[in-house]
């Protein structure tokens, strides 16, 4: 990934050379209106490749030397039970693990309360779809009812299939599910019940409920009472507040819903997704110049708040934008104005890759992550230049002037402390005060794991956020550890040891390092969108364990799961965990390998299955269509979200599978083609679709699946980004590379 594409134009400035298609999407459409001058800008971009550039280099050669000793260590000892203490000595011998530093607190200011103060849903999306990206920014409020209404929270248990249109029988138990919330967080005075209810209005500042019965009753907490729309005789909603999350109860009798409902109510509203992240890595493909400008075009839309999206639905046309802030009266009669959208964060990529964007001066691509941080940041200015003053139509994101990135797969401290140093640089070619630039910490990494505290320690003043990620974070824990023995099925994963640390210590570690009241502790993603039910059941699991914010995988999930942090007080539970012990570093350490011949050869091939369709399903997209995130049907049909993380696992453990004999590599070559042929039957109704069989050869798709899994061993850190990107470069230039 080295060389340039040879069909890419570039434009000579300074030393740098910059492909022509960034270079006018900078001059025609970055720089206007963010008081940044061309030439300042490029020469600051030269500047940081000067000074960080090379550094990159090193940390990555730092990475590749431990990995090095980690693989001598475990080769020397193989065929040896673990020795916990002589392992634990080692990886503090050659600077894999860290001394701690002192007990400290962060000390982050300018953070917005999205972040800082209030707990709720987060909602990840690939930048680079606008429509998508549009969702997820609008997702800050969401029907409860059209989210209940559709899925499978509500079991219907009649007998009767549901009508087409509108089943009035399905509304009504939507309407129930609706009245049983609003009494649970919303009670009323004297044992009423908002089932009851025939009426609401505003009286002398107070929410006044008329009962079918008979009679007006107040909420047992008037404080809840947050403001109003319309009439306060008959308004057309009632803003209620619990636990800084909003919910807005819309009332319009003459609508069909709401012709249904006793008092006139057609829906109810949550404020549901608090913070988006608008993703420029996993869930994107980007692999060249011209990838990287809609990555970047898309993320200036959203910060200069005109990015808008066009496109065909249900048989009509339709355009997105970004919705408005939404205006109240308070119940003393002001103006209350409530943002309309997520707070939008953006992940930059990793320190791995580069990208022919931008060319240093011996004709070498440079490092993405520095290009994203300036790019993204460039484009973040245009959200700083709005006013403060509150305004429906300012679509302000940060109203506290900061800019906020998260980082994904940093290898410990020295990494994030040179992440923090490139955002220093960045703000000095900006023109921004020291700090503006924000970081989230992804927790995905082992290295970064066991050093965490020391990490955030590096990032102590700009810190905002950290996360665990379950597959990224097993996709480096089996490379890691590559060579010390066959690691136990991926379903298994989840209750070993070491995983029950990872998550018990990174809410512990933050808590510990202040970050309650001023940053987020976040959890990993509900995998299964169409499957609701289920994460209503199982998610709530997360806030119990600390986490301030989850991720889901749609705003859909966002509303659904903001009742979540309704039932939960977050801040009650990180005080309670911030008096425990957490779980000790040994068990982070404990490796997650199996006992020889635990498997039958039944077992193993379920897992070589189960591993190569959902790869198989993830990277025909990727490669073929530029799809980086997707919802795949595994094996069984279940759609489920995919992106690098997910085919990292995948192709770790097959690769970890093969190195140990436990599968030949004629039958991992047989599953392939099996599976693509599952794959292809999968996707025959997608008129975009390149099939991978029966010419598995001429598939680069294929090949590329098949790379991923036979070379996983030799991935920088497991990544499987070196591999797409050049075959998906090879498929859009039509190279034989």
């Amino acid at each position: 990934m080295n060389t340039p594409h040879t069909q890419t134009q570039y434009q000579q400035l300074g030393k740098l050379q910059v492909a022509s298609v960034l270079y006018q999407f900078v001059e025609q459409e970055l720089l206007p209106g963010s008081g940044v001058l061309a030439a300042d800008f490029w020469a600051g971009l030269e500047q940081l490749v000067a000074d960080f550039a090379a550094v990159n280099h090193e940390l990555l050669q730092q990475r590749a030397n431990l990995q090095q000793q980690i693989d001598q260590w475990h080769t020397q000892h193989a065929r040896q039970e673990l020795d916990a203490g002589a392992y634990r000595a080692f990886l503090e011998d050659i600077g894999y693990l860290l001394p701690e530093p002192a007990d400290f607190s962060i000390t982050t200011q300018q953070v917005d309360d999205e972040i800082a103060l209030l707990a709720g849903p987060q909602l990840v999306v690939p930048v680079m779809n606008a429509r998508y990206a549009l969702n997820a920014a609008n997702a800050r409020w969401g029907s409860l009812y059209d989210a209940l209404y559709g899925g499978d929270v509500i079991v219907d248990d009649h007998v009767q299939p549901r009508k087409a249109g509108y089943d009035k029988r399905r509304g009504q138990k939507v309407i129930q599910f609706g009245r049983r919330f609003l009494d649970e967080f919303f009670p009323l005075g004297n044992g009423a019940s908002h089932n009851k209810t025939k009426a609401y209005r505003v009286s002398d500042g107070q929410l006044q409920v008329a009962l079918e019965r008979g009679g007006i009753v107040n909420l047992s907490n008037p404080e809840q009472f947050a403001g109003y729309t319309g009439n306060p005789g008959s308004p057309r909603s009632i803003l209620l507040k619990h636990r800084g999350l909003h919910v807005e109860i819309c009332i319009d009798g003459s609508h069909p819903i709401g012709q249904q409902d006793k008092a006139g109510v057609r829906d109810i509203v949550m404020e549901a997704a608090l913070t988006t992240i608008q993703d420029c890595e996993d869930s994107v493909a980007a692999v060249d110049a011209e990838d990287k400008v809609l990555v970047y075009r898309n993320w200036l839309g959203l910060m200069k708040g005109d990015l808008t999206d066009t496109f065909a639905k249900g048989g009509g046309i339709h355009t997105r934008a970004l919705a408005a802030d939404r205006e109240f009266v308070s119940p003393d009669g002001k103006q209350v104005l409530l943002p309309g959208r997520s707070l939008m964060l953006v992940r930059n990529v990793g320190h791995l890759m580069s990208i022919n964007a931008v060319l240093d001066e011996h004709g070498q691509q440079i490092p993405e992550g520095i290009l994203d941080a300036l790019m993204t940041s460039a484009a973040a200015l245009h959200d700083l230049r709005k006013p403060n003053a509150p305004s429906q139509m300012s679509l302000r994101n940060s109203r506290t002037g900061s800019i906020y990135i998260v980082k994904p797969k940093m290898h410990g401290p020295a990494e994030v402390a040179f992440t923090c140093q490139v955002f220093a640089g960045v703000e000095r070619v900006l023109g921004l005060p020291v700090n503006t630039l924000k970081i989230g910490i992804m927790d995905e990494e082992r290295r970064t794991s066991v050093n965490l505290k020391a990490s955030i320690y590096e990032a102590r003043e700009r810190l905002i956020f950290i996360n665990t990620g379950f597959l990224d974070r097993t996709g480096d824990e089996i490379h890691t550890s590559m060579l010390a023995g066959a690691f136990v099925r991926k379903a298994d994963m989840k209750s070993s040891p070491w995983i029950k640390a990872y998550e018990n210590r990174n809410v512990a570690i933050g808590l510990a390092c202040g970050l309650s009241g001023r940053a987020q502790i976040g959890k990993g993603m509900w995998a299964m969108p169409d499957e609701m039910g289920a994460m209503m059941k199982e998610k709530i699991a997360q806030l119990c364990a600390g986490a301030s914010c989850a991720w889901v995988p749609s705003p859909t999930a966002a509303t659904l799961h903001a009742m979540h942090y309704h039932r939960v007080d977050v801040a009650c539970v990180q005080r309670r965990l911030a008096q425990q012990e957490m779980l000790p570093l040994d068990d982070l350490l404990t490796l997650p390998l199996a006992p020889p011949g635990c498997w039958s050869p039944e077992q193993i091939q379920q897992e070589l299955d189960n591993n190569s369709q959902g790869l198989l399903g993830y990277v025909v997209r990727w490669i073929d269509q530029g799809i980086g995130c997707s919802k795949v049907p595994d094996i069984a049909g279940t759609g489920l979200m995919e992106d690098r993380a997910t085919l990292r696992i995948s192709s770790q453990h097959i690769g970890n599978w093969l190195h140990h004999g436990i599968c030949s590599i004629e039958q991992v070559q047989q599953t392939l083609r099996r599976m693509a042929v599952i794959v292809d039957q999968q996707n025959a109704g997608d008129p975009h679709y390149h099939a991978m069989s029966p010419d598995f050869e001429n598939s680069v798709a294929f090949q590329a699946a098949c790379d991923l899994v036979f070379k996983a061993e030799l991935q920088p850190s497991g990544y499987t980004e070196p591999l797409l990107h050049r075959h998906r470069i090879k498929l859009k230039t039509g190279s034989k590379a």
